[in-house]
This record gives C-alpha cells, structure tokens and sequence, in this order.
C-alpha cells in the first residue's frame, strides 16, 4: 500500500486515541498474517518500543520481545529491559571498539558516512563517490552533500556499518532461527529512511524483503510523551520525567491541556550513546555533553583514548574510543561548535 507526504500529515494530525486504535488494529492485522507464534516485538528499551510493547501486550500478552544489548546502550536503558518478562536478550558478534577499527566512526550521517567509506575503498571513479559529490549520474541530486567529499582525505575513516553490525545482524539471525516477523516502534519523521520506507509499503510491509511491522509510523514524538503520561507507564530512569512546557518554557509536572507541549527532563533520545550521526544538527546541550554530565566514565571512554594504527589512520585503542580528535578534526573543517562535546 502506497502514500503520500499529504496522508502522513493527514494521520500525524489525528487525536492520539484515534491513533491508538489505528495502532492496534495494523498489530491485529500482522498477527492474523503469521499468528501469535509467528511474530515478536522488536524491544530497543526506549520510550517507542515501551509505547508499543504496551499497545501489543494489551491485546497479545504472551507476545515474546528481543533485545539487542550492543554494549552502547545506557545502563539504565538495560536495567529497565531486563523488568519485562519474555524478553530474549542477544548481543553482536562484534563490539563497537572493533567495528570502529574495521569500518569507521559513525559520524555526520548514515548516507554521508556510507559513500565517504565506500568511496575509499573503490576510489574516485567510484558510483559512491558521484552520490556523494552530486557528480555523474547523480549530478544535482538533493542527496548529494559534497563539501564531505574532504573526509576522503582525513586521517580517520567514517562509516555507516555499526548499525548494521551491531543490531541488523543480531536481529535478522534471531528471526531466522525463530521464524517469526518483528514489530517494530519506528516513526515515519525519524529519517529520511524510514518515510522512504512508509511511503512505499505502509505501517505493514508485508511485501518487504524482510516484511516488518512499524505500527507507529504516523505517531510523532508528542504522541510517544502524551501515552506515556496519560497510561503512567515507567520508562527508564535516564528519561527523567516527562513535564508540559508553555510557550516561555515553564515547566509543569502535569498535562495543562489536550496541545500543550511535553518534554523530558533528562535525556530526549537514548539510543547508541557513542554514535555521533546527527550530532552536527544538535541545538542547545549537544549529545556528548550530556553524557559527559550523567556518565563521566563512558564519556572519558568515549573521547580518550586513540592512535594511529600502522596503516596511518587514527583508531580506538584499550583506553578508549578517541572520539575527541575525530570532533575537534570536524570542526576544524567545518566551525567552531560544530559538534559539542
């Protein structure tokens, strides 16, 4: 089933109940195409996921959940996973340390991250390289972002493979070895990806590759707050509480009205706590300072550390991630703040 943009604003504007139901009934629908032996919640820990493990197990209580442990998540995030029952819990083959020294930091974007490595390893004649320089078959693309063309020559690498990695693989070998079709938290507003992704196949993508349900494709962030707080569910501690902010950025501890804003009080999202992509577009308290207040032991993993490597490129060492000559390269390059740590 196919969409537009207009139908996504269309159902994004929708009241949260309606959206509920909505929600449900694409969970209903998945589960009726494969049953309830054949289908599983796909459990990151975050706020979404808990949103949506809610929704399923309120019609399907025994639907079992996976979790990816990848070593990256906050401890608190883990902590909150391992109170849920009928949770299996796997990690990568991998660490994050030596997928770094094998494929590159993850910084800027998937995309940018992706043709920068690419094109290292094929060259500048390369198809990777005209998607990221705007160049050849691909000249004017929106796509394209060439002023990154210069990381080609920096003394680290940048790549986009931790995720496929660390949570792809992971995931993908449990639904082989189980059989069953996942049920993810994924909204549509997440990455240009991901709407690509609803566009085309809808909430279930049934004639997907690997058919996967996101049944919160029209939800926003909002939506996720106002769930949360109107069904009192816990959500991890690194969250802090979620509070209604008026227009001068008053901070209420209860619901004011049906448009009020929501906010967290600690950190907004809790993914990777070493992934760097989109860090650059952060306004205010960057990602990496937070982590600097809250966790100062992973953040000094995080930024210390490094070396060069016998190949002359600059990689993680036992003492940490070196994070921090990667930031200050980007931002010699770009400006000053250009990413804030």
């Amino acid at each position: 089933m196919t969409h537009s943009i207009d139908d996504l604003r269309m159902m994004q504007a929708l009241p949260l109940d309606i959206k509920v139901r909505m929600t449900e009934q694409r969970i209903r629908q998945w589960v009726n195409e494969y049953g309830e032996d054949g289908v599983y919640i796909s459990f990151s820990g975050g706020k979404d996921s808990t949103v949506l493990m809610d929704i399923a197990r309120r019609i399907y209580p025994d639907l079992p959940a996976m979790f990816v442990n990848t070593g990256l998540e906050y401890p608190e995030v883990v902590q909150f996973v391992k109170t849920f029952i009928n949770v299996e819990i796997l990690r990568p083959k991998m660490s994050f340390k030596q997928v770094v020294e094998k494929y590159g930091y993850p910084f800027i974007s998937k995309e940018v991250s992706k043709h920068v490595f690419d094109t290292r390893k094929a060259g500048r004649d390369s198809m990777s390289y005209q998607k990221l320089t705007g160049t050849g078959k691909y000249e004017g693309s929106e796509y394209s972002s060439p002023k990154y063309a210069q990381l080609l020559d920096a003394d680290y690498v940048i790549g986009s493979y931790c995720c496929r990695v660390m949570k792809k693989s992971p995931k993908h070998s449990y639904g082989i070895r189980t059989g069953r079709k996942n049920i993810t938290g994924q909204m549509a507003n997440e990455s240009r990806q991901r709407l690509s992704t609803w566009l085309r196949y809808g909430c279930n993508a049934f004639d997907q590759k690997t058919p996967t349900s996101n049944p919160m494709s029209f939800w926003t962030d909002q939506d996720v707050l106002r769930y949360i707080k109107e069904h009192h569910l816990p959500i991890a501690s690194v969250y802090g509480d979620i509070v209604a902010v008026d227009a001068d950025g008053y901070e209420y501890d209860s619901l004011l009205t049906e448009t009020c804003q929501l906010k967290t009080t600690g950190c907004y999202r809790t993914g990777c706590i070493f992934c760097g992509f989109g860090a650059h577009l952060e306004k205010g308290e960057g990602r990496f300072q937070r982590l600097k207040g809250t966790h100062p032991k992973l953040y000094d993993y995080c930024m210390g550390g490094g070396a060069y490597d016998s190949d002359g490129l600059w990689k993680p060492t036992a003492q940490g991630l070196g994070m921090a000559h990667v930031i200050d390269d980007l931002c010699r390059r770009y400006g000053d703040g250009f990413i804030k740590y």
